[in-house]
Formats: structure tokens, sequence, C-alpha cells
């Protein structure tokens, strides 16, 4: 769709074609790309070659993203009506957004008819096109009666009917009204006055998205609750969107941009060639706040393909970040919603796992203090014996502000363990009184720091009467106990909470 030949009416602007030489006139094109994409959502064969397949098929129009495309040139146009039309448009574009404006002339030149063309040339819509009319097979001219089931019903000159299955030799005497060979939008203009204009084209397209992903190489400190991180970020752009972009601007937006609901429809897709290109040059991505949103501008051109995904460094990589490493054991965390659990129900004694998670600021002084795009994030640590890098766990992120705190699950503790039990239960006609235990074990080589983590889940009104340990409420219902210990130790905390109503 990039860098087309311009012409005026009974002509047409010719995208550029795989093999074919470039135009020699501008093309500024911009991209401004939008990602609904939840991050690690998008599979590996939404984005790679199905084996097999001559094309890549999703019902229900795939790719979780958009983007604005702008693209700015010199047009040569008449004075009075004249017809323009532009080829290898995004096969995906929303016709409803497509704008033609120009720049040289706005007053003076008017939109009256836009169209978009999208009934592509293929074999079955020319024979559907040629029926009752001559075609020529192996060189003989006959009129085609029918097509159907892959075969040709046919009447030569002297009367005579034949079937053929299969199309080849078949030829046709010219291309069939209404038929293109690619996706065209196509404005009739009015001009006050004949010349060259700079213009703007602008439309929405689906089919392209942006999401960003995180490598973190985690360096064990001194304890074993403490460590940094190096933090490396690139973006990753999908296109399916049957456009090509060439020298481009880019653009891309962070936020949850609210859009109006769509219907839901199958559209058919391209097959997806992947071609992952690592950019080079160092201007890299600059960010500003932009609304309610955050606006990452690409400091140089780029080209994007289409079928591609092309990954771009977000922001210089940044080394040494503080990060913390907690243990969080919450074994009432799959209880439920608060409230309503009066009875015994939940008194049976489980034994859960302690998760791993990683903990650092998003600030200046710890080494990042960026805005961070929604991502997933994969960490690894390097192995003493031989330095290689080796994967540790992942998660994703949400979008998040600087001076704000990044929490990453890795998964499960191998050797700190837990269980909780009841230890009594009490109930009258407005009160309940209940005591918990919890067991913490720790078979590891040195010291760790434990999280306990319990929710006051029965009821609203909870009273802790008595506790084995200092705690710290989060919330109205939520504690956090913190417990240290030693290499094969084994601490119980217990409380009694009452509740009432």
């Amino acid at each position: 769709m990039l860098n087309p030949h311009m012409l005026t009416r009974g002509a047409i602007i010719a995208g550029t074609l795989i093999g074919a030489a470039a135009s020699a006139l501008a093309d500024d094109t911009a991209l401004t790309i939008y990602s609904t994409a939840t991050p690690g959502a998008i599979p590996p064969e939404m984005y790679r070659p199905t084996p097999g397949a001559g094309q890549y098929r999703n019902p229900w129009n795939q790719i979780p993203g958009y983007a604005m495309v702008k693209q700015e040139r010199s047009l040569e146009i008449g004075r009075g009506v004249s017809e323009i039309s532009f080829l290898d448009v995004a096969a995906l574009l929303d016709p409803t957004t497509v704008r033609f404006e120009s720049l040289t002339d706005p007053d003076g030149t008017r939109v009256l008819e836009q169209d978009y063309r999208f009934d592509l040339l293929s074999m079955d819509k020319m024979l559907g096109r040629y029926i009752d009319q001559e075609i020529i097979l192996n060189g003989e001219h006959m009129k085609l009666l029918s097509v159907a089931g892959g075969g040709m019903l046919l009447e030569a000159g002297d009367g005579r009917i034949k079937y053929q299955q299969g199309y080849d030799g078949v030829e046709f005497p010219s291309l069939a009204d209404g038929l293109i060979t690619r996706p065209t939008l196509i404005w009739t203009l009015a001009a006050d006055r004949a010349g060259s204009q700079d213009a703007r084209i602008t439309y929405q397209t689906g089919g392209i998205t942006w999401w960003a992903d995180y490598n973190l190489l985690f360096h064990p400190g001194a304890d074993a609750n403490s460590g940094t991180v190096d933090i490396g970020a690139w973006v990753s752009i999908l296109n399916q969107s049957g456009g090509s972009y060439e020298d481009a601007t880019l653009k891309l937006i962070a936020g949850d941009v609210n859009r109006a609901p769509k219907s839901r429809r199958g559209q058919e897709e391209f097959m997806i060639a992947r071609a992952v290109a690592m950019e080079a040059d160092s201007a890299g991505f600059e960010q500003k706040a932009f609304f309610e949103y955050h606006l990452y501008t690409l400091g140089r051109p780029v080209t994007i393909p289409d079928r591609s995904t092309k990954q771009i460094e977000l922001f210089d990589a940044a080394r040494g970040v503080p990060a913390e490493k907690i243990l969080l054991f919450n074994a009432t965390g799959s209880f439920g919603n608060f409230g309503g659990r009066v009875d015994n129900q939940g008194a049976v004694p489980s034994d859960g796992k302690v998760a791993v998670y990683l903990k650092f600021e998003n600030d200046k002084g710890g080494g990042l203090g960026v805005p961070l795009p929604s991502g997933r994030v994969r960490v690894s640590q390097a192995d003493d014996t031989d330095g290689s890098e080796e994967f540790i766990g992942e998660d994703v992120i949400d979008h998040t502000p600087r001076n704000e705190e990044v929490m990453i699950k890795l998964g499960n503790a191998f050797d700190v363990v837990g269980e909780r039990r009841q230890v009594s239960f009490e109930r009258g006609r407005t009160w309940m009184v209940e005591t918990v235990e919890v067991t913490l074990r720790n078979r590891k080589d040195e010291r760790v720091e434990v999280v306990v983590q319990e929710r006051l889940y029965r009821w609203t009104n909870a009273e802790i009467q008595k506790i084995s340990h200092q705690r710290e409420m989060l919330d109205a219902r939520t504690m956090h106990i913190p417990v240290t210990l030693d290499p094969d130790e084994e601490e119980k905390i217990t409380y009694t909470v009452r509740y009432s109503w």
C-alpha cells in the first residue's frame, strides 16, 4: 500500500508490488497502533504459518488491536470533477473511518463520493462473471453455461455440450468489469483549480497490534530475600492487516482506550509468514503522557511488512534495579467472598503452597522510573556453574506508572512449606469465635522470611482477640504476618478472631 504512483481520472494510484520497483514519489506514512491484547494471550499459531494451509483463517478477526494509518503526498488533481483510485490499502481497513483532505486547498477541494472496493479477482469470480459469455478453452471459443463443483459446462460452436472438470486451459478475452486485484479506495473529487496539491489520507485498520515483552535477569543478594534485576523491554508488533508500511513514523498508544462495541463476524485473514526483525538503530522510543494514556514515538522511520512480527527495543536496559524476593503463604485465598460463612465450612486443614514473588519499585532511585505498558515478564537467573541463564518464571503486568510497585509471581517454593488448620470453633446467635493455627517449615540451608496472608473471610465485622505474632492490616479484613525462619526451623502462628452480626 506504500509508495503509490499518483495519476488523475482514468488512471490509478498503484501501490508498490512485491518484486516491483518502488515509486519515486515521496510517501509520508504515519502509523499509530493501539493494542487491546491481553499480555501473553496471543498464541503462537496466530503469528506463524499454518502447515499445509494456503491461507490462515481466523473466523473472528483475530488480532486484538488496531491502527490509525495516515499518509501525506503531493497529488495532481484536475479542475472540476475527477476520480482518483488508491490501491493496496490495508485489507482490514474500516471504510467508515476513511478520510481524504487537501492540505493545499481544503476549501476549494471537496470529496463528493468515497468508495471502498474489495471484490478481489479470482478464478471463481471470473468464471461467475462469464456465465452465458464466450471463453477460450485450449484455443477453442466456447460459451460458458455453468460452473459447479470445480467443473464447467460448455457449449461448442456447433451446439455440442461439453463438461470440463477443472479449469486447465481456460482463457478470458478480457478482465471482467468490477473485479480488482487489490483492495481499492476511490474518491470522486470536486476541485476549484487544477494542479499539484498536498493531500492527507487517513483510515483505521484492524489486524495489527502491539504488546510489551520484558526480560529480567535476577541476581541473588546477600540473603535469600534480596537481590537486583536487569530489565530489558521490547515492543512486539504483529501485522496481519493486509498492508505494509514502509519507512513509517511509528507511534504506540498504551492505555485502556474505549471503543464502541462491534458485531462479531467472520473475516478472511492472510497466511502469516513470521519475519522477526531486530532494529539496530539507536534512536529509540520517546514517551509522553497523552490525554489519559501514554504515547510512545519511535525516533526513526521503520518498515513494518505485512504478515510479520517485528521487535523493537522499548527503552535502554536498566541494570542493578534493587529487588526483593517475597515468599507468601496465602491458604485463605480460595475461600471465596467475604460474608455469609458463619458455619464451620472452611475448617478443613489445608496444605498450601508458598508462592514466590519478585518485587521492585519503578522509580528513578532504583534505576528505572518510566511508564511500563502492560506486557509479559520473563525472569531468568544465571547458573553459577557455567554462567548460563535459566528461566525461573513469568507473569504479566498491567500498565504501571512510574513510582509504582511491580510485583511478579514466579511460582511456588520447593523447600518452604505451610499448613493451616482450625484449632477451635464456637458460635452463638449473633457471634462466632474461631482460632486458627498456621505452621511454616523452612527446609533450606539459609534463613528466609515468609509473609503469611490471612483473610478474615467469614463476616464483615471481625475482631482479632489474640494473636501470637505482630501483624499488619492491609485493609479491614486482610492481614500480613511476617515470619523469619532459620534453616530447618518450624514456626507456628495462632490467632483468635471474633465475628459478630
